[in-house]
């Protein structure tokens, strides 16, 4: 068994880790202090995004992207997840269910968008749902042969910087109709409610939105009338597989950082790593990066080789659940082991202690990925999880 990672592979990895020291790092603290990027630092970071080849790594070259195998974007990812305050946000990943877009939907929508000229934002969670979607009380009815879209939506990453929108809506109000739709943010009706403040600092920012009877013709239906949840589900697995990633980096520069600390710090006539508390720790947290790498590259290798779409999404949820709590334990030793400085906003560890959090809550819980592991152990057997194949 061969699982070598092919040289092309690793080139990606490369320049996305040179993009990330090079153009996100140095943005850091000013985010942090400032709590945003002035927009003329915001359009010199989409054009260095451009002239790296990172825009729209995750589709076809034939719709304006650069056409990456899975593995080949986990393991961008997963160098961009190293920069703190949500600045990996720069390089952007246009929604997967676009692929599904009509030719005119990709011209005005999709392939924009891989280029940079355009930025979609995901539109599903309310304030009575989150994880359970056929809550969703956002609907389009349909009158006269148009849509007339109402409701609220609640967390919409990057719905600041965004000029569209994807809505996740039940048409007529039927739960059994969940439905996407393409909706411009400068259409009458629609407006931001309010900006939140979060405990993590972010590069954009999560509006709450909502919608007034707003006009759509049947031109901005994405997809087929019903079939919304099936492609947030698969925006679900993207997402999640994304996620992974960036805790698996994350939890690499804070296990770094913590690592080059111990090994300069000298207490009672010698360095801190030399202390067993110290070292054991270390070694804990070089174990739980082991075991998230081999799990995420697995997973996304799968994918690219063809794995049952059921498969996908229960797997998905497996790569999800174990990095973003893995990644927490393993920044949470490296606060520790960094003491007081680790506590200083000026650290990435304490930014990263921060940032990181999220990632068990957003796009499913903990809880909600467990559950999907329970429902297919039960439909499937413990060989969805413990076979290899």
């Amino acid at each position: 068994m061969d699982l070598t990672i092919p040289t092309a592979d690793l080139e990606w990895k490369e320049r996305a880790k040179a993009f990330a020291e090079t153009h996100l790092f140095p943005h850091e603290v000013a985010l942090e202090l400032n709590g945003h990027l002035p927009p003329e630092t915001l359009a010199s970071l989409r054009q260095a995004v451009i002239d790296a080849g990172l825009n729209g790594i995750n589709h076809s070259r034939e719709d304006g992207g650069q056409g990456l195998s899975l593995l080949q974007q986990t393991l961008v990812n997963e160098e961009l997840g190293k920069a703190t305050g949500g600045l990996w946000a720069v390089v952007w990943h246009p929604a997967i269910p676009l692929r599904y877009g009509t030719a005119e939907q990709k011209r005005d929508y999709l392939t924009p968008s891989c280029a940079g000229r355009r930025r979609g934002a995901y539109a599903i969670t309310e304030p009575g749902a989150g994880s359970d979607p056929r809550l969703v009380s956002t609907r389009a009815d349909r009158r006269g042969g148009k849509y007339y879209l109402s409701g609220e939506k609640w967390f919409v990453t990057t719905g600041d910087y965004a000029d569209y929108l994807i809505v996740h809506a039940h048409v007529d109000g039927d739960p059994e109709k969940p439905t996407l739709f393409l909706v411009d943010k400068d259409l009458p009706g629609v407006r931001v409610q309010r900006i939140p403040k979060f405990m993590h600092t972010y590069v954009f920012g999560h509006p709450e939105f909502v919608f007034e009877n707003v006009e759509l013709a049947p031109s901005k239906v994405l997809g087929q009338i019903g079939q919304g949840f099936e492609l947030t589900k698969d925006w679900f697995v993207e997402a999640r597989l994304q996620i992974a990633a960036n805790c698996l980096g994350a939890a690499i520069r804070a296990a770094e950082v913590a690592n080059a600390h111990a090994e300069g710090r000298v207490q009672f006539g010698r360095p801190i790593r030399d202390f067993q508390a110290i070292e054991f720790m270390l070694a804990d947290m070089a174990v739980e990066i082991m075991a998230m790498k081999s799990l995420v590259y697995r997973i996304a290798a799968e994918i690219d080789r063809g794995l049952d779409r059921k498969l996908v999404h229960a797997r998905a949820s497996a790569a999800k659940l174990y990095a973003s709590e893995a990644s927490g334990r393993v920044i949470d030793k490296a606060l520790q082991i960094l003491g007081g400085r680790g506590y200083m906003r000026e650290s990435p560890v304490e930014r990263l202690y921060r940032d990181i959090r999220v990632d068990r809550i957003w796009e499913g819980t903990s809880e909600i990925q467990r559950a999907i592991i329970g429902g297919q152990i039960k439909k499937r057997g413990l060989s969805a999880y413990t076979g290899w194949a």
